[in-house]
This record gives C-alpha cells, structure tokens and sequence, in this order.
C-alpha cells in the first residue's frame, strides 16, 4: 500500500512545521562536517513506474550528493520484516536516517525504532507523527500533489476531442478525491463542456482491475486517461495500446507512451531527501513535519509529451506558475457533482478545510461507492 493516509491532523501538522523557512534553511548547498548514510525502505519494487520508483528516483539524486551514502531495501511487506530491516539500517549499515516510504510501516515499526534510537531521525510521507504520542526523532513529510494534478486537468481539458475523460482512482479517501477534484477543476477551467468519467477499483494496485477500468472508459467514448493509483504502468500501457492519450501520477510514465502520453504529476521527494541529508550532516535538529508543492519545489510535472497540444502546453505552464505564486485551486462557489454547494469561498491550496474532502465536484461522472 503507498503512503496516503485516510485521516489528517493537519492542523497540528501546519502549527509544528516551518515549511517554508526550514526548507531554504536546511537546502544542501554542501554536505560539510560528516559523511551521512540515508536508509530508504519500499514496499514494491524500485522500478514500478509508481509510488516507489518516486522515491527511488530520489534516491538516486541523493547519491550523487558528496558525503552520502544511500542504502535501500525493496518489496519489503508491511509485516515484522520492516522491523529487521530498520534494524539493519541502524545497526549493521550505521544509517543516521532513515526514509520508510509505505503507509503500514509506521506504526508499529517506525514508532518502535524510533523510541529504541532516539539518536536515529526516522521519517515517513505522511502526517501520521503527532507531538503528543509520538518520538522527537520521528516525523513525517509531504509533497502536495493535487496541485500538478490539476496541472494535469489544464492540459487534459485542451487535449481532448470527445470531452470525455477517464479517470482510474484507487479508494474515495479525502487524499484521492482531493486530486480527483483537482483534477477536474483544471478541466473544466479551460473546457467547461468535458467530464470526467470516474471508476473506482477498490485499492492501491490491483493490475487487472485497473486494465478491465481503462478498457471500459476508453470504450465508451473517453479518449485522455488519468488516474491515482499507485503504478499507473498498466493503465498507461492499455490507453496507448487503445489509442487514447494519458496523464501519468507520482513518476515519469512518458516513455510508456510515445504517441499519447501528455504530462505527469510527480512526486519530488528529491528536495526533502538533500534537504534532510544536509541538515543530518551540519548537526542541525530536522524539522518533524515538512510538506509543500509547485512553490517548496517538491512537486514537478513531468515533461510534455506527444499527446499535449500547443494550447495544452501553454496553458499547463501559466497554470504551473499560479500553483507558484499560490493561486488557489479550489474558489467558491463549488458544487459537488450532486449539486450541493459545497465550497463558498476560495481557500489556500494548503489549507486543512481541503484535507477533509468528502465529495465529488462538478463535472465528475461517478460516486464515492
């Protein structure tokens, strides 16, 4: 399972971090005092065009930074094997920090360690740690993709010949229909005359499941394809092979489809991982919850591909500069695709109102069922 998590306390998550300060404050300009071993655990494998090759790639940065060695482990289960390979981490490969990137590491195993190795920072993607139950030398960090998602839509809505567009969704969690959501405002901004047709397929990776939703989307008339699971390999490959044009989630899919690909919302984890590396290096205290997207430079879209239009791409670009200067996606008034108001004034893209989206907006065919 990847790293989303179904509830957020993003309150506490806003009032204990300094994003914004801590981020230019801890960037790696030069990695000085000590040599720093960075540990990076997967669920999956490191090349699955999804969740885990995001962070992979990031690993792959992060060894090419001067005094820093990066040791990783994949197809790592959820299961007591987190805790022997934390525990290698620590004690045989002498790892200063540690990255547990799946959901189901945190806890128990990554609480456990933490406490059992106060002088080891462990952090996980998301905004689990709370500073009342959880270690100092545990935390968690984010990169907010719902803004290169409605990227996404800006393209895809100036793509489209059919105005239908399809998208595969994993679980209606408020973090998927967040960029669902976002998604589809970017669409209709640019097409208010498109759709998007949703299928849910129930989890994170479920290969035939997703092939079954593209083949029935793209069968009924939608001719661009989106999603948010956690490889989106299988439904890029299926829509390419169907002749319709896709939209990639947390890597780089391009090369997947040479003739249909447009552009991606990546994860770019990249940023955090130099900036916590430089920090270990200088003896400075990590912060325990850093998050942030286009304007933190911890979201990226991936390059534009033959499937973009000319409008498609100058759009994305003006709309990659809002998400910039913060311009916020969701203004009111917003209805939901049943009708009912459900955002009555414009709220910042990271504001903890949006984290506890429970609806489908305008414009999406589909349920949270």
């Amino acid at each position: 399972m990847s790293a989303f998590s179904t509830s957020w306390n993003r309150r506490r998550f806003l009032s204990t971090t300094t994003a914004g300060a801590t981020l230019a404050a801890l960037a790696p300009q030069a990695l000085a005092q000590k040599p720093v071993t960075v540990g990076l655990i997967y669920v999956g494998p490191r090349d699955d065009y999804g969740w885990n090759q995001a962070h992979a790639v990031a690993a792959k940065a992060l060894k090419a930074v001067p005094g820093v060695k990066v040791v990783e482990e994949e197809n790592v289960p959820e299961t007591v094997a987190v805790r022997k390979t934390l525990e290698a981490m620590v004690k045989s490969d002498g790892a200063s920090l540690v990255f547990g990137t799946s959901f189901g590491y945190f806890d128990p195993f990554m609480i456990d360690m933490a406490k059992r190795n106060p002088k080891v920072e462990f952090r996980h993607p998301t905004s689990l740690w709370s500073a009342d139950k959880h270690p100092m030398n545990l935390g968690g960090y984010f990169c907010f993709l719902d803004q290169a998602h409605y990227v996404n839509g800006i393209a895809a809505g100036l793509s489209t010949k059919s105005n239908k567009i399809g998208y595969v969704a994993a679980k209606p969690i408020p973090i998927v229909l967040r960029n669902i959501n976002a998604f589809t405002m970017g669409v209709r901004k640019v097409n208010p005359n498109a759709t998007v047709q949703l299928v849910m397929t129930g989890d994170w990776s479920m290969p035939v499941r997703e092939a079954e939703a593209t083949n029935s989307l793209v069968g009924s008339g939608c001719d661009v394809i989106a999603c948010h699971v956690d490889s989106p390999k299988i439904i890029v490959e299926a829509a390419e092979k169907l002749g319709a044009k896709t939209l990639g989630h947390n890597a780089s899919q391009a090369n997947l489809a040479p003739k249909g690909f447009i552009t991606g919302a990546e994860n770019k984890w990249e940023t955090v991982y130099k900036a916590f590396a430089a920090a270990i290096a200088k003896g400075e205290k990590l912060p325990n919850t850093f998050f942030g997207g286009y304007d933190k430079d911890m979201v990226a879209s991936t390059p534009f591909g033959a499937g973009a239009t000319d409008k498609a791409r100058n759009a994305a670009t003006a709309a990659m500069a809002d998400m910039k200067a913060g311009k916020p996606i969701f203004a009111g008034p917003i209805k939901s695709n049943t009708g009912k108001l459900v955002i009555d004034k414009a709220y910042g893209n990271y504001d903890p109102f949006l984290d506890r989206m429970d609806f489908l907006v305008e414009g999406v065919v589909g349920s949270l069922t």
